[in-house]
């Protein structure tokens, strides 16, 4: 017994993490890749940034920086640590935030989700949702491509099904269909689905064969199926639509309000092969907020099936 608590003494030490000086100083200088700049970044003098660097190097017993006469250059090994680093402290601040802008005695969710649907679905809605649930904030941040989510530092991730979230909880919530549509003054007089052979098109660049697969499911020959111009987000694709700058492929979901008012038609069919689905994506595990998340996914259910 005596020899089992003396191997558990020996095996506990303290844990090793750096300063939050040096792991602000590097993450400055591995971003710039350049001490001066970091320095004027921090308000701090280059000779600060080196120390700082050094004492954080010396500790990992490893170089971060290749360093030929005054230059700097981070290497692979920095480079790897940066990424790392930046993501926590990015969840540092944002977990800091959070907890300062709480209320005494409420509860809050950190959600990820696609920029457009948050953007033109969920925070439009959120007022319906606080007026339930006045005592839970929900924080929402904007991700485009699949992440591992545990340790993320995020409650539940809304996003298209994908091989990512392989383990987790999922919990469908739409079939997400694309819709062509364009400013009214683009098509005066609408006479066949082969217009659009003669409009221009706007793209996203994430989908960029959609047109091409969209015209074939229509039965329509497109000349350039590339041609038109290039775009992240799908709201990107609905400003330039309501500019009159080409026909936007977008889902319905997010323009029922233009159609509506006529700032935007949609002269042509959905598609029906080019269609995502979208879950909420949870840990298996869990947590603290998970009541919290609870009363989330519920009225998030509610709200898409009242299909407002």
């Amino acid at each position: 017994m005596a020899m089992h608590a003396q191997e558990s003494k020996e095996t506990i030490g303290p844990m090793k993490i750096p300063s939050s000086r040096s792991l602000l100083a590097f993450e400055s200088a591995a971003k710039h890749n350049n001490f001066a700049r970091a320095a004027e970044e921090l308000s701090l003098t280059e000779g600060a940034i080196s120390r700082q660097i050094a004492r954080l190097e010396s500790m990992l017993n490893c170089r971060l920086f290749d360093r030929t006469g005054s230059r700097v250059k981070l290497n692979p090994v920095g480079a790897r640590y940066a990424q790392q680093i930046r993501e926590t402290l990015e969840r540092l601040e944002r977990d800091t935030q959070s907890i300062m802008g709480m209320p005494e005695g409420s509860r809050s969710l950190d959600i990820a989700a696609l920029p457009t649907f948050s953007s033109r679905w969920l925070i439009p809605r959120m007022v319906s949702f606080y007026a339930q649930h006045p005592d839970i904030t929900v924080n929402i941040a904007a991700r485009t491509d699949p992440f591992i989510l545990p340790g993320s530092g995020f409650d539940a991730v809304v996003h298209f099904d994908h091989p990512a979230w392989a383990g987790m909880q999922m919990q469908f919530l739409f079939q997400e269909t694309l819709l062509p549509v364009c400013h009214p003054a683009l098509v005066e007089n609408f006479k066949s689905h082969a217009q659009l052979n003669e409009l221009p098109r706007i793209h996203r660049r994430q989908n960029p064969h959609a047109w091409q697969h969209y015209a074939q499911e229509i039965g329509i020959e497109l000349d350039n199926p590339a041609q038109g111009v290039r775009y992240d987000l799908h709201e990107m694709s609905i400003a330039a639509a309501l500019s009159g700058q080409g026909v936007a492929m977008v889902p319905r979901m997010y323009v029922e309000r233009e159609l509506v008012n006529g700032e935007l038609i949609a002269p042509w069919p959905e598609s029906v092969s080019l269609s995502k689905k979208y879950c909420l994506v949870k840990s298996v595990e869990t947590g603290i907020n998970d009541m919290a998340l609870q009363a989330f996914e519920q009225w998030l259910l509610a709200e898409i099936n009242r299909g407002t």
